[in-house]
């Protein structure tokens, strides 16, 4: 039976994906509305599949992908989630995730896009391959963000969205000498001063959006 984790910051968004995915007949082995959490869950539980939200509070989603990445995790990624960002879906697919769906996908797209990937397969939800496409070609701070390694990605979303050094080293597990520094070098990088003309460049190259998700 294929094993699946869910990551949600939404309870009941977690409570419908399991009643739909346990009637279909998989195996629910977990769940978690944070990154830190999830990263230690999938790897003591090693499920098959992992279905990932990119908006998790003040947390991102890539944090958990850029993860996974780096330790080689073997474990197949589905993000579901409202964006429909063009460097959102070209960014997940960079960092290893082997579906896309926008929540409000039908239930059987959702299935499908499970069955597929859990055989090896890739699979773009509807209107998706065109966004990855624009994405992935696309010009908009593109050699900015091409300098930025996936940690400083990472650490430049946590900064605008207003958390704080000692809170992204304690989630990221980095002092917080370490993330000032980090935070430095990316401002240095992408040619900013200050975090309000950061937030403007996380919202033009498509890092974030104007709600901040």
């Amino acid at each position: 039976m294929t094993s699946i984790y869910l990551v949600d910051d939404h309870t009941i968004v977690r409570e419908g994906l399991r009643a739909l995915l346990e009637s279909s007949g998989y195996e629910v082995v977990g769940e978690a509305a944070d990154p830190t959490v999830a990263l230690a869950d999938l790897q003591r539980l090693r499920p098959d599949l992992l279905l990932l939200d990119l908006n998790l509070d003040k947390r991102s989603g890539f944090e958990l992908l850029t993860e996974l990445q780096r330790r080689a995790l073997p474990i197949r990624c589905i993000v579901l989630t409202m964006s429909a960002q063009p460097r959102n879906v070209a960014e997940a697919l960079r960092l290893g995730a082997a579906g896309y769906l926008l929540k409000g996908s039908p239930r059987a797209e959702l299935l499908n896009a499970i069955g597929a990937v859990v055989q090896g397969k890739r699979h773009l939800g509807t209107d998706v391959a065109a966004l990855a496409v624009e994405g992935l070609t696309a010009d908009n701070g593109n050699d900015q963000i091409s300098s930025l390694s996936p940690r400083e990605r990472q650490i430049i979303v946590m900064v605008v969205k207003g958390q704080s050094s000692p809170a992204i080293g304690e989630a990221l597990h980095l002092s917080p000498k370490t993330v000032d520094t980090y935070r430095s070098r990316i401002m240095a990088k992408v040619g900013v001063g200050d975090v309000t003309a950061l937030v403007r460049f996380a919202i033009r190259t498509g890092l974030i959006d104007a709600e901040g998700n």
